[in-house]
């Protein structure tokens, strides 16, 4: 088979600092001085020196810009985008947009590495969040004493929203480092306390953070407290949801089928197991699905999809799971849909509780293989002045690679 012809790159990303011109490579010069485009945000346009290219202000929202970059193809074209393209920058979209034979990139010092040589943080252990385009949400997993977090925000606003976050949340006593327009001529450092912290700031600012507080912190493990999720009674309970998370056995950048999410806490601990891992939650009632989105932001993991509707139906045009949890609404018929379409390799997890339930997956069992687990569970209750067993209904769980 012959190979596809190679491109000479027409578009060259450049990671530009707040100094300027002054910190990029011989490479990055040259490409500067030698484009026929130069298109940047504003802010990025101001630190450059007089260059004979043409020069193209990257509108607002970034989106808009992709199509100009389009139309511009076949010219010689840089793109000015912040420190690191690919450390939570705008590289990442671009060399999405275009074949990788039509860019080049050139990398400047990313805002992480400026702010832990400010600090003395050793970056292989602070955790590194770009927040510019998330909600602050995305730190509640993290959120522990002695944890170091350096965060990318909007604006400088956005900082003392940051510190209600935290202080929301428990961790009112953390440090806070706002560092702004590092590397430029602009830059300021403040010190202070979650709980004090005022002044205004101005974009770009990063924030790094030493964690402190009472707060409640998510356990790593699996089954974590039914407290930690709003529910109208339907959510699969702790030590069942840590039996069946152990059973999907969640691998990074793997997608999750939620079937029957109700409070969508399988769904959301599959996410929290790995940043990379994936999830989709399909819930028949409006309400439910309106709680599953709740429980999922509240709990950092709003990247979770869910979807309004009855499986099978939902299921169309959905990406292929490797892994799928049945939580709600099994039947045969699901069954049949399921075990036709996905591909082979799927682990495949459901859970029944009526007796009709477990005679459909025994049935299944025996024509496809697997494990059946049969689940009891008691809980010390009140019983008039002393305390005895209540048990729970008993639960099968199949568990089967398809």
């Amino acid at each position: 088979m012959s190979e596809a012809p190679s491109r000479t790159p027409w578009l060259t990303i450049i990671g530009l600092g707040q100094d300027g011109t002054n910190g990029l490579s011989p490479a990055s010069r040259r490409a500067l001085h030698e484009a026929e485009v130069v298109i940047a945000p504003r802010r990025h346009l101001g630190l450059l020196p007089e260059l004979v290219a043409e020069m193209i202000e990257w509108p607002v929202p970034f989106a808009d810009g992709l199509p100009i970059l389009q139309g511009l193809r076949g010219r010689r074209v840089v793109a000015i985008v912040s420190g690191d393209p690919f450390w939570f920058g705008a590289g990442t979209v671009l060399a999405r947009s275009f074949a990788a034979g039509e860019w080049t990139a050139l990398p400047g010092v990313s805002t992480f590495s400026l702010a832990a040589a400010r600090l003395g943080w050793p970056v292989e252990r602070t955790l590194c969040l770009g927040l510019h385009a998330a909600p602050l949400t995305r730190l509640r997993p993290h959120l522990a004493p002695g944890v170091r977090v350096i965060v990318l925000l909007r604006d400088g606003r956005s900082v003392r929203g940051l510190a209600r976050y935290l202080n929301d949340a428990g961790f009112a006593d953390s440090r806070l480092v706002v560092m702004e327009a590092l590397g430029g001529a602009r830059e300021r450092i403040t010190h202070g306390i979650a709980e004090t912290i005022g002044g205004e700031f101005e974009h770009p600012v990063a924030v790094a953070i030493e964690l402190a507080g009472e707060g409640a912190v998510i356990p790593s493990a699996t089954g974590i407290d039914d407290a930690w999720f709003e529910t109208d009674g339907q959510i699969t309970k702790r030590p069942v949801r840590a039996l069946a998370i152990s059973a999907l056995a969640p691998r990074p950048g793997e997608i999750l089928w939620d079937i029957g999410g109700g409070s969508g806490s399988v769904a959301i601990e599959w996410l929290l197991a790995h940043p990379t891992t994936e999830a989709v939650c399909v819930e028949a009632r409006p309400d439910r699905a309106a709680r599953i989105r709740t429980n999922a932001d509240r709990l950092g993991a709003d990247r979770l999809a869910v979807i309004e509707g009855a499986a099978p139906a939902a299921l169309d045009g959905l990406s292929a799971p490797q892994a799928i949890f049945i939580g709600g609404g099994l039947s045969d018929a699901l069954l049949t849909d399921i075990t036709a379409c996905v591909d082979a390799g799927t682990r495949l997890v459901a859970h029944a509780v009526t007796l009709e339930s477990e005679v459909l997956l025994a049935a299944w069992s025996k024509r496809l293989g697997g494990a059946l687990l049969r689940i009891e569970l008691s809980e010390v209750a009140p019983l008039g002045s002393k305390r005895a067993w209540k048990a729970s209904y008993p639960l099968v769980q199949w568990q089967v690679v398809l």
